[in-house]
């Protein structure tokens, strides 16, 4: 029996869903089409963070200052750790707000199918919108916190504390492009495995709050020697702090090799991660 199709090939079709070919494939015209969608999503997520708070958006600024403080006092004084010549607060909310930015596209990205899974399960667009609408959400939220460190700096400079980037100030955009890439890579990877293991949903703040001790948010790495060294450097989001240091306040360790490594394992973290979300997507509805 044969199916007459009324429909000529030179006919134009405004979508065609077709099934993936490709093992990393971003869909880049796709998500170019759903770029309302994609905004949508991000003023979504801006506006879930305060809504229903007494401080609203002041609790950009309220978290970074409140933990830069603690860290202050118990690294900083009580333990009596080195920053590196920098002053204390600085040398803190450049790492707390480096850190922030990764630990919060990575738990967020961690749970997209999970909390997306009634959308998923109703309407088509590219699944990958959602956890690159994080990544841009929580790039704002860097912004604002990142002209709290601005002003910082400014008032450090003009109390005569000698400190500044050089040119390796130029290197900051690349420094949060990787931090994006490790944060949205690991997010994808655990969203994806916790469609069958959702306990390791459970697992992911207590393990990132373990993570931030193993890099150089409370301690330089210039301190360390021997094995210590090696266990935090081998942590990529070490070297992203160390960049984010050298390339805001000019204090740190950065090196062709060390851009390198940590340039590396962002992209194949990132490419994994893609990997195994655009296999996971086809059919998590059924396991999640």
């Amino acid at each position: 029996m044969k199916i007459k199709n009324n429909y000529s090939d030179s006919d134009n079709w405004d979508l065609i869903i077709s099934p993936r070919k490709k093992w990393f494939d971003l869909q880049f015209r796709q998500l170019w089409a759903y770029r309302d969608l994609l905004m949508l999503f991000v003023r979504r997520d801006v506006v879930a963070f305060y809504k229903q708070t007494i401080f609203g958006p002041l609790w950009y600024f309220i978290q970074p200052v409140a933990t830069t403080i603690v860290f202050v006092f118990v690294f900083g004084n009580l333990a009596g750790l080195s920053t590196d010549g920098l002053p204390q607060p600085l040398f803190y909310l450049a790492g707390i707000t480096a850190w922030n930015y990764f630990s919060d596209c990575l738990k967020k990205t961690s749970t997209v199918f999970r909390d997306n899974q009634q959308i998923f399960g109703k309407v088509y667009f590219p699944r990958i919108v959602s956890p690159i609408s994080i990544i841009l959400s929580n790039l704002l939220k860097f912004g604002i916190q990142l002209f709290l460190l601005i002003a910082l700096i400014i008032y450090y400079a003009f109390q005569g504390v000698d400190f500044g980037p050089g040119w390796e100030v130029l290197l900051f955009p690349i420094f949060v492009l990787l931090m994006a890439m490790q944060g949205l890579g690991l997010g994808m990877i655990i969203t994806a495995l916790t469609t069958k293991y959702r306990d390791l949903s459970y697992l992911v703040e207590f393990g990132v709050q373990l993570m931030m001790y193993s890099t150089t948010v409370i301690y330089p790495l210039s301190t360390l020697g021997g094995k210590m060294y090696w266990v935090v450097a081998l942590n990529p989001m070490t070297f992203v702090i160390e960049g984010i240091r050298v390339s805001t306040l000019g204090e740190g360790i950065l090196t062709i090799y060390t851009m390198g490594y940590v340039t590396l394992v962002s992209t194949i973290i990132f490419i994994v991660g893609v990997i195994i979300f655009n296999r996971v997507e086809k059919n998590f509805v059924d396991t999640i």
